[in-house]
């Protein structure tokens, strides 16, 4: 029963999306913290799940499948509600905000794409331990998270003023975008050197 733990919290990071979109579309002052909490939730269950299915030694085909599914989900969707609500308030920052956010998301979105292709065609020819998780992904996704965490919060921490809690989660970001092209980029070379074969 308890082997069934990591692929019932994987679920519950799906159910926990449109948890996530209801709290965040609310007009109310507490709902972004509430959905940043979510947000964070969702997050932990995602480190919490792999945990335990390493210690047990659990790895079913459902969890495999659906972890990496649910994990992209969640990003993607945090980032499109993320970069409509800044273009909706882009008054409020400086002029280019929404913009760097923009581009931001569509290269991390664009990456996931790439790079889940890419390891489906690397698994077809038996060669998928070469583009497993490095740690340059373990630290894209670590500030990626936090920078949308932080982004969905926004300045509702006290000690922050002036938006300055947006602010330090764009810069954030953009040190994930940096981690997310500079991983990209590793994956690809390992992948080209089998796309003549």
């Amino acid at each position: 029963m308890f082997k069934k733990i990591p692929n019932v919290l994987t679920l519950l990071r799906v159910f926990l999306i449109p948890i996530y979109i209801v709290f965040f579309l609310l007009p109310y002052d507490w709902s972004n913290l509430a959905a940043a909490l979510v947000f964070v939730i969702a997050c932990f269950t995602d480190l919490l799940d792999g945990y335990l299915a390493r210690k047990w030694n659990v790895c079913s085909k459902f969890g495999a499948f659906l972890d990496p599914v649910a994990d992209k989900i969640m990003v993607c969707v945090a980032l499109v509600m993320l970069v409509g609500w800044f273009s909706f308030h882009q008054r409020e920052y400086f002029s280019g905000f929404s913009i760097v956010l923009t581009i931001c998301s569509v290269i991390i979105i664009s990456r996931e794409i790439v790079i889940s292709a890419l390891r489906e065609w690397m698994a077809e020819i038996g060669k998928r331990g070469l583009v497993a998780v490095s740690w340059i992904g373990k630290w894209k996704t670590a500030i990626q998270m936090m920078s949308i965490a932080g982004l969905i919060w926004r300045d509702q921490v006290f000690i922050f003023r002036d938006n300055w809690m947006a602010y330090l989660s764009l810069v954030l970001m953009l040190i994930a975008t940096v981690l997310t092209l500079w991983s990209m980029v590793s994956y690809l070379i390992v992948g080209v050197k089998y796309m003549d074969d």
